[in-house]
């Protein structure tokens, strides 16, 4: 039965300079943090750590059981606009794209087109290395120094893993995302980058109407939450834009066992080892997790615009997604990759300590 508990109101200055209050001072919201246990009390608890983490706006979804249980948005998408943050809008996911990159290089690996052992000049990527730099090396971030000797998290070096697939299948990552994921998932609120045009392009979808529901980006200078474009990069490290529901639908589309074999699957959520037989902490674009008997598979971004977060706990059937509009999500705990423990941020942890090791109640 739900323990039922007094409200306590947390009062936190989420500052916004001239984007809220056109002057020198700032506006604080007032979030009523409902202390109960379950889905009764997780939105406000979330809400006042997006307000402590001063994110101007974010979007969150729970999944269980192959369905998503929860989705809603939080605060503004679009400051300046007044738009507010739904469950459906898009937000730029960062290096949350490459669990997708990963799904389409080993549907490539399925179809023999792309050998994980292979040298990566085979594909044309030419990298200067003191020995030889496979496919598997890319997709586990263990290419820098001796190649396969240590884990280094690189976007840069997974973005190598566009050319991997342009030379194994003769098409881009875009076209093969649109075509074998977009698609058949319906995902109509993800696309490539808006301002790669003719990746966009691919999607058939409306990019002006698109881009006016997206959320803005902005960062944090000092004590003020400033407007700031976003990158405009997309590639197999980063880029991909989506809502808290596509992402979860992406997961859920995992869960059932979609776009690849059961094998390859557990070969993707299976940490590599060093080539001295140390377990790393990452698989085939995913890090990988245990935490009080509990497995977690999982996924950060970060970007100077934007931040995003995916944790799946497989062996209770749930996925939690929560996207922001400023780096803030990633940034206030280090990035996470730095050491590779999604448990630093308390937003990941609210909801591990709930809801997987935990027993608070889901439908």
């Amino acid at each position: 039965m739900m323990n039922e508990h007094p409200r306590l109101a947390i009062a936190v200055l989420l500052v916004t300079g001239c984007l809220a209050a056109c002057g020198d001072t700032a506006t604080p919201e007032t979030i009523d943090v409902t202390y109960e246990t379950g889905l009764a009390g997780f939105p406000a608890r979330l809400d006042s750590l997006r307000v402590q983490l001063r994110i101007p706006g974010m979007s969150a979804a729970l999944v269980h059981d192959g369905e998503v249980v929860w989705a809603r948005g939080f605060g503004l998408a679009n400051v300046e606009t007044h738009l507010p943050a739904t469950s459906a809008t898009p937000f730029h996911l960062a290096s949350l794209t490459k669990p997708f990159a990963a799904t389409i290089v080993m549907q490539l690996v399925e179809a023999g087109s792309v050998d994980l052992d292979a040298p990566v000049s085979d594909y044309g990527v030419d990298l200067q290395s003191p020995g030889v730099i496979r496919v598997r090396h890319l997709l586990t971030h263990t290419s820098e120094g001796t190649p396969g000797s240590a884990y280094h998290y690189s976007g840069n070096r997974f973005a190598y893993l566009d050319q991997v697939i342009q030379s194994a299948s003769g098409r881009s990552f875009a076209e093969l995302l649109v075509e074998r994921i977009l698609e058949p998932l319906g995902l109509h609120h993800t696309a490539p980058n808006p301002r790669q045009v003719a990746a966009f392009t691919l999607t058939g979808l409306d990019r002006d109407r698109f881009v006016a529901e997206m959320a803005a980006g902005y960062e944090l200078r000092g004590a003020e939450v400033l407007p700031l474009e976003h990158p405009d990069y997309f590639g197999a490290a980063a880029g991909l834009v989506a809502s808290a529901e596509d992402v979860a639908a992406f997961s859920i589309a995992i869960d059932e066992g979609r776009f690849l074999d059961a094998e390859t699957w557990a070969q993707v959520f299976t940490p590599a080892t060093s080539n001295g037989g140390a377990t790393l902490p990452y698989g085939l674009g995913w890090f990988i997790q245990s935490y009080q008997g509990a497995m977690l598979q999982w996924h950060y971004g970060y970007w100077s615009t934007n931040s995003s977060l995916i944790v799946r706990a497989p062996g209770k059937s749930l996925s939690f997604v929560v996207l922001a509009n400023t780096p803030r999500l990633s940034a206030a705990y280090g990035g996470l990759g730095s050491d590779n423990n999604v448990l630093r941020s308390d937003v990941a942890r609210l909801f591990v300590e709930a809801f997987v090791v935990g027993d608070e109640p889901l439908p």
